[in-house]
Order: C-alpha cells, then sequence, then structure tokens
C-alpha cells in the first residue's frame, strides 16, 4: 500500500511544488478531521494558521499547538494526525527527497507534523 500523505489524503494534501529535491505540499483541514496513517520524510513545517492537532505514532499520540510563521523541523516519521482544535488547518510542508546524512530518524517520539 502507498503510504504518501498525498495518495492516502488527497482531500486535506496536495502538491504545489515539486522538483529532483524537494516536494512542497499544502495542507488544510476543518476541526474533527482525521488522516489515514501516511508517512513523511525529513521535512520543514510552516503552519498558515493556529490550530491544535493529536498525532499517533504507533502506540504513543502526543497533542500539540502550532501558531502561524513558527517554522518547524519535522523528522522522517509515519503517523496519523487529528484536528482536535476548534480551528482550520493551513499550513505549508517541504519535504526532502535527499535521505538525511546519519540515516533514517530514530526519534520514538510524535514529531509536529502537519497533517498527521
Amino acid at each position: 500500500m502507498d503510504d504518501d500523505a498525498v495518495s492516502t489524503d488527497p482531500d486535506f494534501y496536495s502538491v504545489v511544488f515539486e522538483n529532483e529535491r524537494v516536494r512542497v505540499l499544502e495542507y488544510r483541514d476543518t476541526p474533527g478531521a482525521k488522516t489515514n496513517r501516511h508517512h513523511h520524510p525529513d521535512s520543514v513545517m510552516i503552519p498558515l494558521s493556529a490550530f491544535e492537532r493529536r498525532l499517533e505514532h504507533g502506540s504513543r499520540e502526543a497533542d500539540i499547538s502550532f501558531e502561524p510563521g513558527a517554522v518547524r523541523w519535522v523528522p522522517e516519521e509515519s503517523h496519523v494526525g487529528e484536528n482536535i482544535g476548534s480551528t482550520d488547518s493551513h499550513a505549508i510542508l517541504v519535504e526532502l527527497k535527499e535521505p538525511s546524512p546519519g540515516g533514517p530518524s530514530q526519534d520514538a517520539s510524535p514529531g509536529p507534523a502537519v497533517g498527521g
């Protein structure tokens, strides 16, 4: 099965730019919306609105708040995301196509991913 975010959740994710080094996604959802399990490579996330998400990463979950313009590094991970706030989510995610110099991230905690 394809676990790419655009394939698993085309109603939430859209590709706005892509070349051989990066892929830029736009993410939008509404309160209560929940994504399917999907994967992101190492990425940079730029929230365009304030929103709250619950991220499920394996058996762990974390609630995270985002403020507009607060740029975040998001290490490679697979997760499910849910909009648990009262506002729409809107963010840009810049996915890196080049592998991390140290290999896949070993971070065991849910990262601050955008769409979840």
